[in-house]
């Protein structure tokens, strides 16, 4: 949610706050505002999509100051969108901004957007520092609201709907959390210097207001649920400037002037009755209803998260009122299954995320369709339907069409509801799951049994990836990404005693990662083709995940290893590899000291040399573009990379029958 120009008017009266020295205390954390403000807070780089590893560090130096201080996290992260689709239009809009800032950067200009991978990359993060998670079914604001109050502790968040939420501690702005600077206090050890948003001041502000209104002036002056036309009639006839000039502030005439008008009223019932009286007789009944139903999202959750938390039992009655399947749930609240999965499978639609790249490009996601067609029919294939009788399995994508936003009804791939039952799915024998994970990725288990267990998945990625990436991917651009996934691996042989010169290579790739690229124009045809190895890197998680992690990925509790995402893959560095790669630099060059490096990366470009055709390296004739009739050729462009790659899925999966996938060749 979030109320409009909220959280920035009480940011600038200090006397809304009071300090505290936040230690020994547990503290519930919106998962979704930390990791966005860890990102645009640390002076990563946001244009060579994704510092995974620069961002782990900040994460893990975060959770390092709340344990100094033994501050007791616990962080609640949003699932998917709400089913009751109020939020949707808010959803758009916001979509259509990130794909305007995503331009931006592209264009050198400013402005701030996650890379596409950030949050699996937190979750993983989490996972190994075992910290307390949970992955909430939709929006999490109501379940961090009713756990802080049961737990009677402090909220950590940017969400300006905390002023809102009648919080027994309040809540802490990530802004005046100063989580970097914990000081020692004697005796008494460490503690963060923060600033708590008091309800009791703010509502004392205004004349000792009800708290109770607060949730009527959220609706009245607009959240992200609410949009009624009618009520700018009620704004219309009302003088919400008298008695405003004892308030300082002149920026938020909106904000001052209702709080002040409902300041007079005993109850929420009272004002809503006077809100109504000012609209037109036949649009008080639907404004009545809408202004209703929107207060009650500021009502405690049904969800115990405290049974979560304490004995391992979650229960969401919204998620129960979908009839998932029991598996689904639990493992959509530990996060094994990301919200991408709950949105398909109850809204049947989803948003791709943008990512930057070249907008006169199809979008990268294009590349990643048959991937989610499987992961389409995987979701929607079930003896017991949930949906409308005879609905075809399709699902509706909302994805970038030049710097504009599509909406596209995309088919899933039909598959054996005897063998893929979504309700049985996990019961599915290893080899059936191997296989059709394999077959997705049109890649075959041998050549991927000789690898390191954590570089089977991403090879057979990287795999699919070549085959399909249009721009084509040259030989640089994947020499770049297994360069990058072998500095990942450096970190272990590093660990090792006497593998000096591993650390000779690991300095050299740390230099080339730390050259200044954002003096650089960015390279858009690189970058639009990395990130479209994200996309299929990110779907072929999903899917593996959602099938149970069949191939298998890398124990993150380990202490001496590091994370599969962040150690896999680097933006920054991978841009910074490709044209150290094109300017004279060799991969064997840069891995001679180190044999042990150079072999495995040997292993691992032979695999993928494997798996495309041989002529896929020549070189080929470029032409140069036409500046004339760009949108329409890339909007057919676009279609034409989307039909063939959704053929070629159709196409292997036509066959596909119980026998093939119980006796598989691999």
């Amino acid at each position: 949610m979030g109320v409009r120009g909220l959280m920035s008017f009480v940011e600038e009266n200090n006397q809304f706050f009071i300090d505290l020295k936040l230690r020994d205390t547990k503290i519930v954390i919106d998962g979704f505002a930390l990791f966005h403000r860890l990102c645009f807070d640390s002076d990563l780089d946001l244009r060579h999509g994704g510092d995974y590893d620069a961002f782990t560090e900040v994460v893990q130096e975060f959770f390092e100051s709340l344990a100094v201080c033994d501050i007791r996290p616990y962080v609640l992260l949003d699932g998917g969108c709400d089913f009751s689709d109020k939020k949707f239009a808010t959803l758009k809009e916001r979509a259509k901004d990130k794909i305007q800032v995503a331009h931006s950067l592209s264009r050198g200009g400013g402005g701030s957007l996650c890379p596409l991978l950030i949050r699996e990359v937190f979750i993983q993060v989490l996972i190994k520092l075992q910290v307390s998670f949970v992955q909430c079914f939709s929006e999490a604001d109501r379940d961090i609201m009713t756990l802080a109050n049961h737990w009677d502790c402090p909220v950590l968040t940017m969400d300006s709907d905390f002023c809102i939420f009648d919080l027994k501690s309040g809540f802490c702005p990530l802004s005046c959390f100063q989580w970097r600077n914990p000081r020692l206090q004697g005796s008494f050890g460490y503690y963060i210097p923060a600033r708590c948003f008091s309800l009791e001041r703010f509502c004392g502000h205004f004349g000792h207001m009800n708290k109770a209104l607060l949730p009527l002036f959220a609706v009245l002056n607009g959240n992200d649920h609410i949009n009624l036309p009618a009520l700018e009639t009620f704004f219309s006839r009302v003088d919400l400037h008298a008695g405003t000039s004892r308030f300082k502030g002149k920026r938020h005439h909106r904000i001052l002037g209702l709080l002040n008008w409902l300041s007079h009223f005993a109850d929420p019932t009272e004002a809503l009755d006077k809100v109504l009286r000012h609209l037109k007789n036949h649009e008080r009944e639907e404004a009545k209803a809408l202004l209703c139903s929107s207060m009650e999202e500021y009502q405690p959750s049904r969800v115990k998260l405290q049974d979560f938390f304490d004995r391992g039992i979650y229960v969401s009655p919204d998620a129960l009122k979908q009839g998932l399947p029991e598996w689904v749930r639990t493992a959509l609240a530990k996060a094994q299954l990301s919200p991408f999965i709950s949105d398909v499978m109850v809204l049947r639609r989803t948003i791709l995320h943008t990512q930057v790249e070249n907008v006169q490009q199809p979008s990268a996601h294009v590349i990643s369709l048959p991937i989610r067609q499987i992961i389409y029919g995987l979701l929607l294939n079930s003896a017991n339907p949930r949906t409308v009788a005879h609905q075809p399995l399709a699902v509706s994508e909302l994805t970038r069409l030049n710097k504009n936003i599509k909406r596209t009804i995309i088919h899933a791939t039909k598959l054996p509801r005897d063998s893929f039952d979504l309700d049985e799915l996990p019961e599915v024998s290893l080899s059936s799951r191997l296989m059709l994970l394999l077959e997705t990725l049109n890649v075959k288990h041998r050549i991927l049994q000789p690898l390191p267990s954590s570089l089977q998945l991403p090879i057979a990625v990287t795999c699919y990836w070549l085959q399909n990436s249009e721009p084509k991917a040259n030989l640089h651009h994947l020499q770049a990404l297994l360069l990058g996934m072998i500095c990942g691996q450096l970190h272990e042989i590093i660990s090792n005693p006497g593998k000096c010169n591993a650390k000779m290579v690991y300095d050299q790739f740390l230099k080339i990662k730390q050259q200044k690229l954002w003096d650089r124009r960015l390279d858009l045809e690189t970058a639009h083709i990395f990130c479209q190895w994200q996309c299929c890197l990110q779907m072929g998680l999903y899917l593996n995940q959602l099938l149970s992690t069949p191939l298998p990925e890398p124990d993150l509790t380990r202490h001496c290893f590091f994370l599969l995402l962040n150690r896999l893959y680097s933006g920054t560095l991978a841009h910074g590899l490709y044209h150290e790669l094109r300017s004279a630099a060799s991969a064997e060059n840069l891995l001679s000291t180190c044999p042990e490096t150079s072999h495995l990366y040997n292993r691992l470009f032979l695999v993928v040399k494997s798996s495309v055709p041989a002529e896929h390296f020549l070189p080929s004739r470029k032409s140069k573009p036409r500046k004339t009739k760009r949108k329409k050729r890339a909007t057919k462009g676009e279609k034409r990379m989307g039909a063939t790659l959704a053929t070629r899925a159709s196409n292997r999966f036509a066959m596909l029958t119980l026998s093939d996938l119980e006796e598989p060749s691999l």
